[in-house]
C-alpha cells in the first residue's frame, strides 16, 4: 500500500516517544545525575530515548576508549623517568604523521642517549588510531581517555610537548587497570625467564679440594 512505510516510521518514533515518557516516570525524581541510570539507560536493556546532561553529567568511559596518546613515566622522587628512548617507531608508523621526536645526544660524544629531549604529537592531525601504543616496544606511550581538549586557540595550543603529554604510571593504571594488570603480569613473567636463563648459564662452583693431611 502506497505511503505504508511512513506509517510504519511515524509508528516506531510514537513507540519511542511512549517508552521514553515510561521510563521518565520509572527513574522520576533520580533521573539525572545518578551513576546508576547512566549505567542502565545507555544499555541495550533501555527503552525509549534518554538525554545525558553534558558537561554536568558524563558517561562512563570504557577502558579501551582511546583518544590522544600520552607518555608514561616512572616517578622516582622528584624526578620524571620517561619509559620513552626516542627510537622513533611510534613516529614512522603514525599514520598522518603527527609525531616528532627530539632526541638527546651526549654533549661529549655527541651520540644519542635513549631519552627524548623533547616529544611532539599535533592534536588536531592525530587520528586516535592507537598504532604508535601498539608498535612501542616499551609500552611507552598509551592512549588516554581525556577527550576535552577544545581551545580557542588552534596553533600552539594543539601541539603537545612532552610536559603536557607525560603522565605517571599511577594514571595509566586508573583508566586501564585491566591492561596495565595484564601488562604487568607479562613483564614479570618475562623477568623470570631472564632470571632462571641467567641462573642456568652460570657456571657450578667447583668442589673445594681435600686439604692435604699432616705428616707425623
Amino acid at each position: 500500500m502506497f505511503g505504508s512505510g511512513i506509517v510504519r516510521g511515524l509508528g516506531v518514533v510514537f513507540k519511542h516517544f511512549v517508552e521514553s515518557w515510561a521510563d521518565d516516570i520509572r527513574w522520576l525524581g533520580r533521573r539525572y545525575y545518578n551513576p546508576e541510570a547512566l549505567k542502565i539507560r545507555q544499555s541495550t536493556k533501555a527503552t525509549g530515548t534518554f538525554t545525558v546532561m553534558y558537561p554536568e553529567e558524563k558517561l562512563p568511559t570504557p577502558e579501551e576508549f582511546r583518544y590522544i596518546p600520552f607518555l608514561v613515566y616512572e616517578e622516582k622522587g622528584q624526578e620524571k623517568d620517561y619509559r620513552c628512548t626516542s627510537c622513533g617507531i611510534c613516529a614512522k608508523v603514525c599514520p598522518p604523521q603527527c609525531i616528532w621526536i627530539e632526541r638527546t645526544n651526549d654533549p661529549k660524544t655527541n651520540r644519542p642517549i635513549p631519552q627524548p629531549r623533547n616529544f611532539y604529537i599535533d592534536v588536531d592531525i592525530c587520528m586516535n588510531c592507537g598504532l604508535c601504543a601498539e608498535f612501542c616496544p616499551f609500552d611507552a606511550i598509551k592512549m588516554d581517555h581525556n577527550y576535552e581538549l577544545a581551545s580557542y586557540d588552534r596553533t600552539t595550543a594543539h601541539i603537545f610537548d612532552k610536559e603536557k603529554l607525560g603522565k605517571p604510571v599511577s594514571y595509566y593504571q586508573s583508566i586501564r587497570p585491566a591492561n596495565y594488570a595484564r601488562e604487568e603480569q607479562a613483564r614479570a613473567e618475562e623477568e623470570a625467564k631472564k632470571a632462571a636463563k641467567a641462573a642456568a648459564a652460570k657456571p657450578a662452583a667447583k668442589p673445594a679440594a681435600p686439604a692435604a693431611e699432616k705428616k707425623d
